[in-house]
């Protein structure tokens, strides 16, 4: 990133990423619109909460279908269960931690960690970037970190200063930019994934692009599937203009496909049948 004051100001420059802005903005306003928000938001709201820890979980390689994330409790059983709770954890912690985030987001990320993590990693790893020597472990995605655990810190840093002193940068290109930065540095010495996509819906809540949090975005990027999603953060993770590009819009396809769920779930609704 530059050292501009406001170094996400020229991320919208970049071909396609205003189109994705715009487009976004659209899905999003017409879901907003549909006549069951205005009676029944809370419902939608719990229902896009699972959706998204499903699309996040999947993501991960627990992919279970709604009813069985309904039906089961066990979600401390090693394996697919653990990982599937972890999921839920982060995204009903996600809810809790908006005031938070604007004035600390390491801790927010902190919190996250411990939440999905706890129980299922050692605990002196739980809650902290890892250290030089320490491996990336844990379920499903987990690509190549991108920079070595002594320049962790420093990336974590500039991306919280960004946080703190806002941008004037759409919310997608914000919450794109922390999804892409944790997803690819790997901060964490486990659940990165879970922590990036639960970072990525704090910011599209708080920024007020999504308030009631019903866009799922991580419900997105399961339909968009797991190899689209490795390349499009690949291509994050080079840093070029096209790759970043590239990746806002993959994002912004998600956010889109997360208001697409959510329609369905409010059609349902108005039917009777959910």
């Amino acid at each position: 990133m530059s050292s501009s004051a406001d170094p996400l100001s020229a991320l919208v420059a970049l071909p396609g990423v205003q189109d994705a802005v715009d487009s976004v903005r659209k899905s999003v306003d017409r879901i907003y619109g549909h006549r069951v928000m205005r009676r029944r938001s809370s419902e939608v709201t719990a229902e896009a909460a699972l959706r998204g820890a499903r699309g996040s979980a999947a993501l991960e390689d627990a992919d279970w279908a709604l009813e069985e994330m309904r039906r089961r409790t066990d979600f401390g059983a090693d394996g697919e269960p653990r990982t599937v709770g972890a999921a839920l954890r982060a995204t009903a912690e996600s809810g809790q931690l908006l005031d938070v985030w604007r004035q600390s987001p390491l801790r927010v990320l902190a919190r996250l960690h411990l939440v999905v993590a706890g129980g299922g990693a050692s605990d002196e790893t739980v809650g902290r970037p890892r250290l030089d020597g320490e491996p990336v472990t844990g379920p499903g995605l987990r690509p190549e970190p991108s920079a070595e655990a002594s320049e962790v810190a420093v990336r974590l840093d500039g991306l919280a200063q960004i946080v703190v002193e806002g941008t004037g940068a759409p919310a997608l290109v914000l919450a794109s930019v922390v999804h892409g930065e944790l997803a690819t540095l790997q901060p964490f010495g486990s659940y990165n994934g879970l922590v990036a996509r639960a970072a990525e819906r704090i910011v599209l809540v708080g920024s007020g692009l999504d308030p009631k949090s019903i866009c799922p975005a991580e419900a997105g990027h399961a339909e968009l599937g797991r190899e689209a999603y490795e390349l499009a953060l690949a291509g994050y993770a080079t840093g070029t203009p096209e790759g970043v590009a590239a990746w806002i819009a993959h994002c912004g396809s998600a956010v889109g496909l997360g208001a697409r769920e959510t329609t369905a779930v409010c059609e349902a609704l108005q039917r009777g049948a959910a």
